[in-house]
């Protein structure tokens, strides 16, 4: 059997899975020779994010703990491209890898889900809210202190089920993800950004590949999504800007309009909920990294060096 042409390289959850036979099937669509049997691989790879699941990512590590291994195949040439959950991807990639393509993005927003509850609203004092997203933590505590916050781990069919279960009251979950594994139907209600700021990039698949990859560029070229990469370029760059790990509270969405006009919104915070920064920037979308800075540095501004200490 000959081998293939391109190796994919993603997590093995559904919706990793998921996500890397979206790439799949649009680079089929693209590119006809890529059509032919065994032409394209999907190769599933067990990260530490996915082997660790009695502990808080901020505890073990960080984001990256769902893209090392993975990004250790790209080095190794095991595999060509790698299928990553845009909002899992740290801030700074390694040296010699680069972020070449992103899907049309997914609806950002989170999902309420819960068994008795329509919204926080209808949560009694000291329900219980299960995530293990300093971001969705401190956003709840800052609107609903009389809310517990828990820590939860597992993928989106465990939290659900966790929560069937009557381990909590409710979780969040983002409803791009739930819709790629059919689970939509779980989400009591879509929760509105003014309610519940989304993660940078969340909604998005991201494709990596080698830096020096000029096969690997050409194939994705013409299945990148234009739009939003300038989208994640302007939300990253926020990130970016502020140092932003898993253990920063950080939020941020970029939404263009029709003419072109680019508006981030964005905020960080203290994990209690105690402290809350907000801003809004906007400009032409061309300049995308810029407004992401700008609004960065807007909140740096917002808050001081004790503050900043205490949420990195």
């Amino acid at each position: 059997m000959n081998s293939p042409l391109l190796r994919i390289g993603t997590r093995g959850s559904p919706m990793a899975l998921h996500q890397a036979s979206e790439v799949r099937d649009v680079l089929i669509a693209a590119h006809p020779s890529l059509a032919e049997p065994h032409a394209i691989e999907i190769v599933a790879i067990k990260t530490t994010g996915d082997r660790i699941q009695d502990r808080s990512l901020a505890e073990i590590g960080g984001k990256g703990l769902f893209t090392k291994e993975i990004e250790e195949a790209l080095f190794d040439r095991r595999i060509d491209l790698a299928v990553h959950s845009a909002k899992d991807i740290p801030t700074w990639l390694p040296d010699g890898l680069a972020l070449a393509c992103f899907l049309e993005r997914g609806d950002p927003r989170d999902a309420f889900v819960s068994v008795d509850a329509a919204d926080f609203g209808d949560l009694p004092a000291n329900a219980t809210i299960g995530t293990g997203s300093l971001r969705r933590q401190a956003q709840i505590l800052n609107r609903w202190p009389n809310l517990k916050v828990l820590p939860i781990r597992g993928n989106a069919d465990t939290r659900i089920r966790k929560v069937a279960a009557g381990q909590f009251d409710a979780t969040l979950l983002g409803i791009a993800g739930l819709r790629r594994i059919g689970r939509e139907d779980a989400a009591r209600k879509l929760l509105s950004p003014e309610e519940m700021l989304p993660a940078a990039a969340q909604g998005t698949v991201a494709v990596e590949i080698r830096a020096d990859d000029d096969q690997a560029r050409a194939w994705l070229a013409p299945v990148n999504h234009a739009e939003t990469a300038l989208r994640i370029a302007a939300e990253r760059a926020l990130l970016d800007e502020l140092q932003g790990s898993c253990r920063t509270p950080i939020a941020g969405l970029a939404e263009i309009d029709p003419v072109g006009k680019l508006t981030l919104r964005a905020l960080v915070a203290m994990p209690d909920g105690s402290v809350l920064h907000r801003t809004t920037e906007s400009g032409p979308s061309a300049d995308a990294v810029g407004i992401g800075r700008a609004a960065g540095k807007a909140l740096k501004a917002m808050g001081s060096r004790a503050f900043f200490d205490a949420i990195r």
